[in-house]
């Protein structure tokens, strides 16, 4: 399958909502070639763009070939913005959700265009991936999604992928969610942690547990000071100030960075229990 921008089309920018509905936006549209009879309607369509496709010389994949339609209008990968054309680079492969169980890749030419805004020449945004990253952004978000049912090696081998491609579609999406997260108003927090491994080896986990929220606000590798001290930072002076209820057990450590960053924080007794994660 070939992508390739759509005639006169411009490029809109990328959509901030993580989803599979918003991860391509518009200007692409698919059509199949190599005499094959399939139904590729649910492949996406990315405005300016074409995407006719073939099976790969293997007959296990399926290939898109995507391109540029004629006069459309690269964007940039900095101001997110329509930018003239200056050079191409090689041809990249992006792998995409699997499809009847062939594997699916998008083949494409990557352009470079020359931002006078930015004062750079950057390679393009296109809205199927995210920076060098060779998983499309539904795929890492499909991979994610089955993260949380199995292990990162079940779901590696259910799509024929490779555990440190898992790893890197999980990071994506929690980094994500991270950077749009809104934390709001937290009036409760209980400190814990679990043993994960053979030899004592616990992480800090600091929950907000107020009334109408229960969640897992952040992780630390260790069970030290340290690493306690990274969840103040995290969250900033501003959501910390407002904490009025701090639940956690009496480890000395603990109770003893509570005082000092939150001296008129209420500390209960016995320890807040958390759920496995």
């Amino acid at each position: 399958m070939t992508i390739s921008p759509q005639r006169g089309a411009a490029y809109r920018g990328g959509n901030a909502k993580l989803g599979l509905g918003a991860v391509y936006g518009g200007g692409f549209a698919a059509a199949p070639r190599y005499g094959t009879d399939h139904d590729l309607k649910p492949l996406p369509s990315f405005p300016g763009f074409c995407l006719p496709a073939h099976f790969g010389a293997d007959k296990k994949s399926i290939e898109v070939a995507v391109r540029p339609r004629r006069g459309s209008t690269p964007g940039c990968s900095r101001c997110h913005l329509p930018a003239p054309d200056y050079d191409q680079l090689a041809e990249r492969r992006f792998e995409f959700l699997p499809l009847w169980g062939f594997l699916v890749f998008l083949l494409y030419t990557m352009r470079r265009v020359d931002c006078r805004r930015c004062g750079v020449v950057a390679v393009e945004e296109v809205p199927w991936s995210d920076g060098k990253r060779t998983l499309t952004k539904a795929y890492m978000l499909f991979l994610a999604r089955c993260a949380r049912r199995l292990s990162w090696k079940e779901t590696a081998e259910a799509f024929r992928t490779s555990w440190d491609k898992v790893f890197d579609a999980v990071e994506h999406v929690v980094t994500w969610g991270l950077e749009h997260r809104t934390l709001g108003q937290i009036d409760a927090i209980g400190v814990d942690e679990i043993q994960y491994s053979k030899g004592h080896k616990y992480p800090t986990l600091v929950y907000q547990i107020d009334l109408s929220v229960t969640r897992l606000l952040w992780v630390g590798k260790e069970r030290t000071i340290e690493s306690f001290q990274g969840f103040f930072g995290a969250m900033g002076k501003d959501v910390i100030s407002k904490i009025v209820f701090v639940c956690s057990d009496m480890w000395e450590p603990y109770l003893k960075l509570i005082r000092e960053t939150a001296p008129r924080r209420c500390i209960s007794s016995p320890a807040f229990t958390s759920s496995p994660i």
